[in-house]
C-alpha cells in the first residue's frame, strides 16, 4: 500500500473520524506527538535546545560511558524533519562537530569512522551554510573547529 492508497482512504472519512485518528497516533506515536506539538506551537529555540541535548548525551552520556554517534545523528535528523530553519539547523549540525572534537580532545584518539561521522556531517554543515548565506554567522565557530582540528585528524586540510 503506498502513500495514494492511505490518501484515498483518509479522503473517505469525516472530520470527526480524522480527529479521532489523528489523537490515536499523537498518543502512540512519540514522533508525531513531537511533530503536532511542534506544528501548534512552533517554538524553534525550544525545539532546537531538546536536540543540541540529545547530541550532547550522544557523546557525554549521564550513565555509561560510550558515546553514541548513531543517536547524535539521530537528532539532527529528526530535528530537519520537523522542519526547523535552516540556521537552527546549521547551528545544530556545527554543534554536533564541535561536541565530537571536544569529545576526541578530552578522552583521546577514537577511530576512523567517528572522524569519518564527524568530517561529514562538518562539511554537510558548510554546505548548508553556504547555501543559506549563513557563513558570516558561523564563521568563528568554523575557524575553532578547524583550529582545534589543525593536527588535521578530520582531514580538513582537503576542504
Amino acid at each position: 500500500m503506498g502513500f495514494s492508497d492511505v490518501k484515498k482512504e483518509l479522503k473517505k472519512l469525516d472530520k470527526d473520524k480524522l480527529i479521532d485518528l489523528i489523537s490515536d497516533l499523537y498518543r502512540k506515536n512519540k514522533s508525531v506527538k513531537e511533530f503536532f506539538d511542534f506544528y501548534v506551537n512552533p517554538n524553534e529555540r525550544e525545539l532546537f535546545e531538546k536536540y543540541r541535548d540529545k547530541i550532547f548525551e550522544a557523546f557525554y552520556p549521564k550513565r555509561g560511558y560510550h558515546y553514541k554517534l548513531k543517536d547524535g545523528k539521530q537528532a539532527i535528523s529528526d530535528f530537519k524533519k520537523l522542519g526547523a530553519s535552516a540556521d537552527l539547523l546549521a547551528d545544530l549540525m556545527l554543534f554536533y562537530v564541535e561536541t565530537g572534537v571536544k569529545f576526541t580532545n578530552d578522552y583521546g584518539d577514537i577511530n576512523e569512522p567517528f572522524y569519518k561521522s564527524l568530517a561529514t556531517t562538518f562539511v554537510d554543515s558548510l554546505t548548508l551554510m553556504n547555501k543559506e548565506n549563513l557563513l558570516d554567522k558561523f564563521e568563528d565557530r568554523v575557524g575553532k573547529v578547524v583550529d582545534d582540528t589543525s593536527w588535521n585528524w578530520m582531514g580538513l586540510s582537503t576542504i
